[in-house]
């Protein structure tokens, strides 16, 4: 006999056990015999007369003690008039002959539903506390009251709790759209593995008075009565908290009840509502409950949420939140090792990684992808025809730089790194320093990891480089060329959403910054960095000495981010000293020279503009920089458009001249000799 047979058929026979107290009871009112000293005894020998109780019975070959009813008892703690007051309701609707049985009892036609008053005249051991507001039947909301009055108002089963004694299992209707019921869909990596099977130790749940039950239909898992206790899984990505949260469901046999932080109510009462029906549906159903959040998010509603669960909770979050300390441990998520997100491309890619293994390698070490990302970045890869390996190596490194990008929004703008080295005019040393922080950036992994020098020490692997100079000079130009070179995106900090008046807010914008750009590899553009970078001063107040941290906790992560950090500065003498030696690279940007001003003025142009009588050596006479040159030279270009004629001297001048207005100065003539 299968589970769900067995369990109807125990159901049943409870029901109908219930059905015979009501149908004596209401036989006995209609001969008129009063209640006296010994109606409780006379209850018990009907109770006794009737089936029978069916936790006796063991022809099932599954035992009652399997069955839904056996669970709800003891999941819940329900006494024995407590458990006859939910088989009365579960009977109204189950057996058609309780209604008219209810009226008679009541003496009423119109009355066909259970009430407290009829479940104490009724029912054997009754008592008056079972419907106590931190009873269970009310508590956890197994009853609902419609009707003023504790014991003349109906009494109704709720939905889900009938459903559940039915053998039918599924998510209470009123956490639709709010949570759902997960299971781990895919194995996990060893370390996450090791970790998940750590944190279902730790949980510590209490199966000691279980028994397991299992039916294809029904889909129900295991009855427990868990011990309350909060884990919380911090760092890595939300989908790989959530993946690492499934995996110690899958390890305690539980699948996980996952619930975003962003849905939990503002409202106290709302908030307490919810958990408790959080906390019963995990019982019902031996969840694991597990509640991702944002990092936007308000930690106190998260905190009090957790309070009110009254079930093992996982709580999945970027940072630990230390209220939530004293109610159980935290676990830090271990990034993927490059040789486990190399197996997680192998696996995803299949006979197509083959061609590709050293493209894949250059993959791993510079993206560092969940396994969803991973696995949709392949099927893309998959389904497309292979013109070639090198096609499907340049394919496989743009989509994974695309499905980095939307982690960077709102956290910096991308620049569209379109410069190229022949667009660079810098003295020869230092192009060879920007070719060298190019192959730095390039050969990070080999160094790093293969040739163990990570290994040393974990502190100073961070590249960053220092772009000194007057503005104009092409610092931000030498930064998309690397970028270009290196076929990584360019992001520029925005220091208004980075830098916060509130103690504390600052660390944790650049924190969340550095964090996000280096699973991307992203090169950061650190433009103005005086502002950020400023030296540390002596402390005169509360405001000083947060300053001084701000910059403090700057050089600890430049020096541990793993990615290519640029700062660029026209005051190199007002950034803080000690990021000198954290800076691997700085490259002084010279104002240009007369030759240099030639070269740049001949870049200036595109190859389509229509330009006439241009004499470079004579351009290269005013004194501005590369910046200037370019404003001039664009500025030159309009005018000629509206005036339909080719870009010509004429047009420089009075370009010039505006460029030179923006500063109230004005080209002296020695700079303009011979120009028209």
């Amino acid at each position: 006999m299968s589970w769900s047979t067995a369990n109807q058929r125990d159901l049943v026979r409870a029901v109908d056990r219930v059905r015979q107290l009501l149908e004596r009871y209401g036989a006995s009112e209609s001969q008129g015999i009063a209640a006296g000293p010994a109606v409780n005894e006379r209850r018990r020998e009907v109770d006794q007369a009737t089936t029978g109780d069916p936790a006796n019975d063991a022809d099932s070959g599954h035992g009652a003690e399997s069955c839904a009813l056996a669970m709800l008892v003891r999941a819940f703690n329900l006494s024995a008039f407590e458990r006859d007051i939910v088989l009365l309701c579960a009977g109204v609707e189950l057996d058609a002959r309780f209604a008219p049985l209810l009226a008679d009892a009541h003496g009423d036609a119109s009355r066909r539903t259970p009430t407290f008053g009829l479940a104490l005249a009724l029912l054997p051991d009754a008592h008056w506390s079972a419907l106590s507001p931190d009873a269970p039947l009310r508590a956890w909301r197994l009853l609902e009251l419609a009707g003023s009055g504790v014991t003349t108002a109906a009494l109704r089963i709720d939905e889900r709790v009938l459903n559940f004694l039915a053998g039918v299992g599924h998510l209470d209707e009123r956490l639709h759209g709010i949570a759902e019921v997960r299971r781990a869909s895919a194995s996990m990596l060893a370390t996450h593995g090791d970790l998940a099977a750590t944190v279902a130790r730790s949980l510590a749940v209490c199966r000691a008075d279980s028994a397991q039950f299992a039916s294809t239909q029904s889909g129900f898992p295991h009855s427990a009565s868990p011990r309350a206790a909060v884990v919380q899984l911090i760092g890595a990505d939300p989908e790989t908290r959530v993946a690492v949260a499934e995996c110690v469901g899958a390890v305690l046999d539980s699948p996980t009840l996952l619930l975003r932080a962003t849905d939990i109510p503002a409202v106290a009462t709302d908030r307490a509502a919810l958990a408790r029906l959080m906390s019963r549906e995990a019982i019902l159903g031996f969840l694991l409950v597990v509640i991702e959040v944002a990092a936007d998010v308000e930690e106190y509603r998260v905190v009090q949420f957790v309070r009110c669960v009254t079930v093992p909770v996982v709580v999945t979050a970027a940072e630990a939140m230390r209220a939530l300390g004293a109610q159980g441990q935290s676990f830090a998520i271990a990034p993927a090792t490059q040789r486990e997100r190399l197996g997680l491309w192998q696996d995803a890619l299949g006979a197509r990684a083959t061609a590709l293994n050293g493209a894949l390698t250059r993959v791993t070490s510079q993206f560092a992808l969940d396994r969803a990302m991973i696995q949709s970045i392949a099927t893309t890869v998959l389904v497309t025809e292979p013109a070639s390996t090198d096609d499907d190596a340049s394919m496989l490194w743009d989509r994974c730089r695309a499905a980095t990008r939307p982690r960077m929004e709102g956290l910096a703008h991308r620049i569209e790194a379109i410069a190229q080295w022949e667009d660079l005019v810098l003295p020869e040393s230092q192009r060879r320093v920007m070719r060298t922080i190019a192959s730095h950036v390039r050969m990070r992994h080999r160094v790093y990891e293969e040739w163990g020098f990570a290994d040393k020490s974990a502190r100073g692997l961070g590249i960053a480089a220092l772009f000194a100079g007057a503005s104009g000079t092409g610092k931000t130009m030498a930064a998309e060329v690397l970028a270009r070179e290196l076929q990584l995106d360019l992001y520029r900090i925005d220091l208004a959403s980075v830098v916060s008046k509130y103690i504390g807010e600052t660390e944790k914008n650049l924190k969340r910054l550095f964090d996000t750009a280096e699973g991307g590899g992203a090169i950061l553009l650190f433009d103005e960095a005086d502002a950020l970078f400023g030296k540390r001063s002596d402390v005169k107040d509360s405001h000083d000495r947060y300053a001084n941290i701000e910059t403090s906790y700057l050089l600890q992560r430049m020096e541990s981010y793993r990615g290519l950090a640029i700062l660029t500065t026209n005051m190199r003498s007002a950034l803080d000293p000690a990021f000198t030696r954290r800076i691997r690279f700085v490259v002084n940007f010279p104002f240009p020279g007369v030759e240099h001003r030639a070269a740049i003025w001949r870049g200036a142009f595109p190859a389509r503009a229509p330009i006439a009588g241009m004499d470079w050596d004579r351009l290269a006479q005013l004194n501005v920089a590369g910046g200037q040159i370019r404003n001039i030279a664009l500025s030159a270009a309009f005018l000629a458009a509206d005036r339909n004629e080719a870009v010509d001297m004429r047009h420089l001048v009075e370009a010039a001249h505006a460029e030179y207005a923006k500063t109230e100065r004005a080209p002296s003539d020695a700079e303009l000799r011979g120009w028209v």
